[in-house]
């Protein structure tokens, strides 16, 4: 386990090392690793440091919102409107990794542009270890490892997690006193939604998916999982009404792990399922079923794509 305020004092002055007297920005997606990188760099080079959150158009149910106030303190804050851009950049593309890549691409593009108007020369961002090993193994690209474009236009890469699991991230939000919302919230995927949509990105089926998302986190919070969250699967047949009708299916995963290298699906209660379920179909009528992904990792990985 991570020595909290020795990692805080090390990573402080590791970044007044890297960074000098130049300028950065720091890639915040609001979860708990990109703020505790947002919270370290802030430390290190104060109002140096540009905060920019990138609104995809693929983020949980009210994360933007969330991140003005949490992050509020920091007058640099600056939250770019993208979800166009990002959508457009992912259309027609239905392979896991190309759209990783495309969304790694899109993400530098975007810091690239606030960089200049922010005379920066580094980026920060919040990735860790087993973002390394998922990409260096060819498991998955992570968005900001394996996902980056060969070009990127920074002096250098500042990534003051790298070494540290989840749990160990945690611990030091903590020890920064940052808000339970943030030391303690559910992981969050770098490329957000996209792959929580098996196949083509549509705004149909991103906007199941984050409405989805946030039934599942409502009704198994009681139950304390390491992540649980819906992705829309594929095209099944229901009847709704007196109406047979042709619509999404809906994965629910719900997982206990302690740092996301390995995990084991979550034995929820049958009446947690079927609230999800009712709730899921009820509240989207182009959703006919649910199902319940009780397969562990490994075999199969946390996230569908």
């Amino acid at each position: 386990m991570v020595d909290a305020p020795s990692f805080i004092e090390d990573a402080v002055e590791e970044i007044e090392a890297e960074v000098g007297d130049a300028n950065a920005v720091i890639a915040l997606s609001g979860g708990v690793d990109s703020s505790v990188a947002a919270a370290l760099a802030y430390r290190a080079i104060g109002d140096r440091l540009t905060p920019v959150y990138v609104d995809t158009g693929l983020m949980r149910k009210g994360e933007t919102d969330q991140i003005r106030e949490t992050f509020s303190y920091m007058d640099s804050l600056r939250v770019v409107e993208a979800q166009d851009r990002f959508l457009d950049a992912l259309s027609g593309i239905t392979d896991p990794e190309e759209k990783r890549h495309a969304i790694g691409e899109r993400f530098i593009r975007e810091f690239e542009r606030e960089a200049v108007s922010a005379d920066a020369d580094y980026l920060v961002q919040g990735t860790i270890y087993p973002d390394r090993i998922e990409s260096e193994g060819n498991i998955k690209s992570h968005h900001n490892v394996g996902g980056l474009p060969e070009v990127v236009d920074f002096e250098g890469l500042v990534e003051p997690v790298r070494e540290l699991y989840k749990d160990e991230v945690r611990d030091v939000a903590r020890e920064l006193g940052l808000e339970e919302i943030i030391s303690e919230r559910m992981p969050f995927p770098g490329p957000g939604l996209a792959i929580r949509v098996v196949g083509e990105v549509t705004r149909e089926k991103v906007e199941i998916a984050r409405e989805a998302c946030h039934i599942v986190e409502e009704e198994t919070a009681e139950h304390d999982p390491w992540q649980a969250f819906a992705a829309v699967v594929g095209k099944g047949t229901g009847v709704k009404g007196d109406n047979r009708v042709h619509g999404w299916i809906v994965s629910v995963r719900s997982v206990e792990s302690r740092d996301g290298m390995t995990a084991r699906a979550q034995e929820l209660p049958w009446e947690t399922l079927q609230r999800i379920q009712s709730r899921i179909t009820g509240e989207n009528e182009n959703v006919a079923r649910v199902v319940y992904d009780v397969t562990h990792k490994p075999p199969a990985t946390i996230e569908y794509e």
